[in-house]
């Protein structure tokens, strides 16, 4: 039987009927494409939060019960058991992959990770001291001078090879950014590197590709910092129809070059609001300076008269512990011990995060830690500079705003992105 909704208007009696889509997880939605032409209205939803504004099957989100799915698959069997590259393919493909395929891919992205040497003009054009960020996106976009073809793709082949490119050259620009900010020379990709060693690599190494050894003689990459970065790009692949995803796909609706588009979530990641949140947690750890400082700095975000607010707890969608959260917790216990580390911002963090959990005042908010509570505090245990920790999370996103792009042009329904407004101007 055909489900459907009624929606009724009281000034005038009339009745309309919606059909109700069902999904395959998720709450049902209703149809409301025709609205405005059968009731001459607009629905009213700021910030979206009652709207699906696409269909999809990349990933799944229930944040009431803390669940998370990349495919299907839940993100602990991904995070725990595969790497990025094997995150990334299965986004790309619908799949995981077998040992050959992976081999192939994983070959390819390390050999498509060279920059064109005239872009390298871009990087030297910006101010030493620019950030990170707005060198990424201003270089991510320049791509698109390099590679227009990609313009008007058409086939299966051409989403692979412009996915892959972009998904590979996404780490040298953030490293080359990096590097530039601090009058460092750039470094240029090894391809007997992992994908996430490589990273690492080119913002570390000295110029001739030399690294610093330890007494041993063993290179200071160590295997416990590679898989905690892999992990953090994992558990960032993708996250549904979040601010910079749907401008993503906001900007492929207008046929603009996908290169342009990714360089439009990157702008939109950049905000503390989104991607650039870990980067303010770290900042404001530092500011309530020790463990002393804990308690008074949580009494103030208890006051509603005080405008303080505690970051990296909370989150839009997840109402219940962050997924990513809970095994960014268990990765930052791993570092700890086998990384000897106690640093004073982890102490600090300790102590805020065994009080939110044990609280009221947070439990009945819902106020959990999230992502970016323990991503910051990881990522400074792996002595990256705070600039870098949204360049990072853009590394990991990268690959699910491209799968999305290319869900949204596979779409033959597809729409140009256009809102309306309810305007109370003169």
């Amino acid at each position: 039987m055909k489900k459907t909704i009624t929606i009724t208007n009281n000034m005038t009696d009339e009745s309309y009927e919606f059909d109700i889509l069902e999904p395959t997880r998720g709450p049902m939605v209703a149809d409301i494409s025709t609205f405005y032409a059968r009731t001459g209205m607009f629905t009213y939803d700021p910030g979206y939060t009652s709207t699906a504004s696409c269909k999809s099957d990349i990933t799944y989100i229930d944040g009431g019960k803390g669940e998370l799915r990349y495919r299907g698959i839940e993100i602990d069997e991904l995070a725990l058991n595969h790497n990025y590259l094997e995150t990334c393919y299965l986004l790309l493909n619908s799949k995981l992959p077998s040992k050959e395929e992976l081999e192939e891919f994983d070959l390819e992205l390390r050999h498509r990770s060279f920059l064109h040497d005239e872009l390298m003009n871009l990087f030297r054009a910006f101010p030493s001291n620019a950030h990170p960020m707005a060198t990424l996106s201003s270089a991510t976009s320049a791509l698109s001078s390099f590679y227009y073809e990609h313009l008007n793709i058409a086939d299966e082949s051409g989403y692979q090879e412009m996915a892959r490119r972009i998904i590979a050259k996404i780490p040298t620009i953030a490293a080359f950014a990096y590097r530039h900010s601090i009058g460092a020379p750039f470094i240029q990709p090894d391809i007997d590197r992992s994908f996430t060693e490589n990273f690492l690599y080119m913002l570390r190494a000295y110029p001739g590709g030399k690294m610093h050894r330890n007494i041993n003689g063993e290179d200071r990459i160590r295997p416990i910092e590679i898989e905690a970065l892999d992990t953090i790009f994992i558990l960032h692949a993708d996250h549904e129809q979040n601010a910079s995803t749907t401008t993503v796909r906001n900007v492929a609706s207008t046929g603009a070059h996908p290169y342009v588009a990714i360089s439009s979530g990157i702008a939109a990641l950049w905000g503390r609001a989104h991607g650039g949140a870990n980067e303010s947690v770290i900042a404001q750890l530092e500011m309530i300076g020790s463990v002393e400082n804990v308690d008074t700095y949580i009494a103030k975000a208890k006051d509603p008269n005080d405008p303080f607010r505690l970051m990296g707890f909370g989150h839009r969608v997840y109402k219940n512990f962050d997924p990513r959260a809970k095994i960014l917790k268990g990765l930052q216990d791993k570092l700890k011990d086998e990384l000897q580390l106690d640093s004073n911002l982890m102490q600090i963090a300790s102590k805020i995060e065994e009080i939110a959990l044990n609280d009221a005042y947070f439990i009945e908010r819902k106020l959990y830690p999230n992502i970016d509570f323990y991503s910051g505090v990881i990522l400074t245990a792996l002595k990256i500079p705070k600039s870098m920790f949204t360049p990072i999370f853009v590394i990991g996103r990268t690959v699910g705003w491209i799968t999305q792009w290319i869900e949204f042009k596979k779409d033959k329904k597809a729409k140009i992105a256009r809102p309306r407004q309810l305007y109370i101007g003169k």
